[in-house]
């Protein structure tokens, strides 16, 4: 009998193996997986660190497992049959794996796919690029893509591979620099990052997953492996009549939260999104309130930015719980008759090492010259929103989060500093555009097509500006030439005003204009009035604390600014805290301070604001038309000697149903005389002054008769009783 010889395998050149065993290899599927060499059909893997190492091919009795030889260095090889299915099982000190071979897979992204990609049109990008679950072949596992072109060398880490970055280095993709690697056996909850080699030869800082849909919770800065989430939306009704509606003349008052900070107790726990389900929501519909605007929370590693330095675009912070939670809370809000807004930061990013900055070794999501790359005040990095991957980044975050957890509307951050050049900057700090002046016409582009885009798929979605300047068009339609937001916040009018309330009721004779100047541009775009954070921050002091007087003045202060903020044309913002006058200025870190029950001028604000909003949802004077001048008409705006303000506010054009009336000092105003322009009863709707909300009482005992005295153009007028430091809002009566 003739003794058969053991098959001598081809050997691997000792460059590429070198390669491989420094997790440099430019082509891992040139060497590892399945290849026919000098004839011979064979089977490598690299396996550092392992034992023992079987190829297994074939089925039940069929099942046969071949001994692969060890070449050194964690290089494994055996003979295999041609198109023969196998697997590797692989002996560990720590145990046994099998699986099917990562590198036994062809291309996985389609041309399609990569394209779109490459064109910055790809909006569906956390189903292409990121940590997908996938079955390719009847076989289970993890589809990873990263973006990453001017990386020389690109591996999967991860609590699966012992963090070891030889063990899985990826395909690079031609033309759109997308390094892909299917991973068999791979199950939702696995901790990944990516380790980057840029084209230097440098090694970077390991680098969590751009598209990571869920996160380890800070500090920890890993990405987590994670399907779509895995909830029953029960909203179908409440986005039908959403699609349906027309923002512009809805009666919209947003309550804005920190989430964390709202819920965190006196022992420093933050809470999460079921906590907010059972307390927020029924809060919210306690107050009336329409919306809830929650401050940023995409992954972001410091607490302390609040949420406004974000480095995971695609996922819910791991601080309040999985995504399912706040797909539930989102669901429950719906359900309540609440829209949820985002706060959404395309503007910049931080500069952690483990983050987006110089992500294959270059400049790839910010740009290289600091005098554009660079934030100055933040100490954060500009996304370059001219570059079409970056920009179709940005724009599938903004989608994914509409889509995937069905948000009412985006309130976007920062957006005066991407449309100009020179912002915050001195001269020489910057780069001026290709007409020489400091319009980012880029950032012009892009917000245009975000709109357009969100118009097209967001069935009814709104988008907000934070945008503080005077830059035309912002709420006007893309078509028309605009930046095509639905609304912007009007920095001007809270400036303004905030200003006015500061001064001394002596002095306010003398300021009269901070009341009145917002009105001359109150109808250039739609607008939301905003109280928000960052008016209690940063040593500004609470709302409260900026009420000048005594106590008694301090609270009838507020409640007056926030009645006639209510009345004023535009839609409503107010941050947590300011409806009830917290005394303190808002702290991330801090309990929120509820007030005592038994605290009756803060329960008295608090009742105050929950009767603004059921009067602003119920009276179509006070909303329909806060867009439009025939909204609005002014009838006492120059009386300095008293300081006192009358406006009307209209449903219709010509209407004048409601009459506002405001005394801006602490001594009451008897028989002040007030041209209206429909004769009979005007009922007393709201008067801040009331018993009810803390103050004196002083009024005009719910209603008010015309007289035949003309005045202010009319030919009758209310001779009304003005409280202290107190708004009216009066509503003619037709039946009366």
């Amino acid at each position: 009998m003739t003794r058969q010889m053991p098959l001598r395998l081809p050997t691997l050149p000792a460059n590429d193996i070198a390669l491989l065993a420094e997790g440099r290899h430019p082509d891992p599927f040139a060497v590892l997986g399945a290849h026919v060499v000098e004839d011979i059909h064979l089977v490598r893997a690299f396996l550092p660190g392992a034992n023992y190492v079987e190829l297994i091919t074939g089925q039940g009795e069929d099942r046969r497992a071949t001994p692969m030889i060890g070449r050194g260095d964690g290089l494994f090889e055996a003979p295999c049959p041609a198109a023969t299915p196998y697997r590797i099982r692989t002996a560990w000190p720590g145990g046994i794996t099998e699986a099917a071979d990562p590198y036994s897979f062809g291309l996985l992204l389609s041309d399609d796919d990569v394209y779109l990609v490459a064109e910055g049109r790809h909006f569906d990008l956390s189903t292409r690029l990121g940590a997908n679950l996938r079955s390719i072949d009847g076989i289970d596992g993890v589809l990873f893509a990263v973006w990453a072109p001017n990386a020389s060398h690109v591996a999967v880490v991860g609590d699966f591979n012992g963090w070891d970055n030889r063990r899985h280095p990826m395909r690079r993709r031609l033309g759109a620099g997308i390094w892909e690697l299917f991973i068999p056996g791979i199950r939702e909850g696995a901790v990944y990052k990516y380790a980057l080699v840029a084209a230097s030869g440098e090694r970077l800082p390991w680098k969590a997953d751009p598209l990571a849909r869920r996160t380890e919770e800070p500090p920890r800065t890993g990405s987590v492996v994670a399907g779509p989430p895995d909830f029953a939306w029960t909203d179908a009704a409440w986005l039908e009549k959403r699609e349906r509606a027309s923002p512009i003349a809805e009666p919209i008052t947003t309550y804005e939260v920190h989430v964390g900070s709202w819920l965190r107790t006196e022992w420093g726990q933050m809470g999460s999104w079921d906590e907010a389900t059972d307390r927020l929501i029924p809060y919210l519909q306690h107050m009336g309130f329409s919306h809830v605007e929650l401050m940023p929370i995409t992954e972001h590693p410091f607490g302390g930015s609040w949420g406004y330095q974000p480095l995971a675009m695609f996922a819910p912070t791991a601080r309040l719980g999985p995504p399912e939670a706040f797909a539930r809370f989102v669901d429950r809000c719906h359900a309540a008759g609440i829209g949820v807004i985002l706060d959404w930061v395309p503007a910049h990013f931080p500069s952690d090492a483990h983050g987006l900055a110089r992500f294959d070794g270059t400049a790839l999501y910010e740009h290289e010259d600091p005098r554009q790359g660079f934030h100055v005040d933040w100490n954060t990095l500009i996304y370059n929103v001219g570059r079409r991957e970056v920009r179709g980044f940005l724009i599938a975050s903004a989608l994914f989060w509409i889509e995937t957890f069905h948000l009412d509307g985006l309130r976007v951050d920062a957006v005066a500093s991407m449309l100009y050049r020179d912002y915050s900057r001195k001269p020489g700090e910057w780069v001026p555009n290709h007409l020489g002046g400091r319009e980012n016409f880029e950032a012009v582009s892009f917000f245009q097509e975000l709109n357009t885009l969100i118009g097209e798929r967001g069935r009814g979605t709104v988008t907000i500006a934070e945008e503080s300047t005077a830059w035309p068009g912002v709420t006007t339609p893309v078509h028309h030439g605009g930046l095509g937001f639905h609304f912007k916040w009007n920095m001007g009018w809270m400036h303004d005003t905030l200003r006015y309330f500061t001064y001394d009721p002596i002095h306010r004779g003398y300021h009269g204009d901070d009341v009145t100047f917002g009105l001359i541009y109150a109808f250039s775009e739609n607008f939301v009035l905003p109280i928000s954070h960052d008016e209690v921050v940063h040593g500004k002091g609470s709302l409260l604390s900026r009420m000048p007087g005594d106590d008694w003045q301090r609270f009838a202060n507020l409640r007056l600014y926030l009645a006639l903020m209510w009345a004023h044309p535009g839609k409503k913002l107010l941050f947590m805290g300011c409806e009830f006058g917290a005394e303190e200025e808002w702290s991330v870190d801090a309990p929120f301070p509820w007030p005592h029950p038994y605290d009756e001028r803060r329960q008295g604000v608090s009742r105050l604001v929950r009767d603004l909003n059921a009067l602003y949802r119920t009276t179509p004077a006070l909303h329909r038309l806060d867009h439009a001048p025939e909204g609005f008409g002014w009838v006492v705006a120059d009386d300095n000697a008293n300081s006192v303000f009358a406006f009307s506010r209209s449903s219709a054009p010509g209407t004048a149903e409601i009459m506002v009336v405001a005394n801006m000092t602490p001594v009451p105003r008897h028989d002040y005389c007030i041209g209206v322009a429909r004769p009979g009863l005007w009922r007393e709707r709201l008067n801040s002054d009331a018993g009810i909300y803390g103050g004196a009482g002083l009024g005009n005992g719910g209603q008010a008769r015309t007289q035949t005295i003309a005045a202010h153009g009319q030919a009758q007028s209310l001779s009304l009783t003005l409280p202290p430091l107190g708004l009216l809002v009066l509503e003619h009566d037709p039946a009366g």
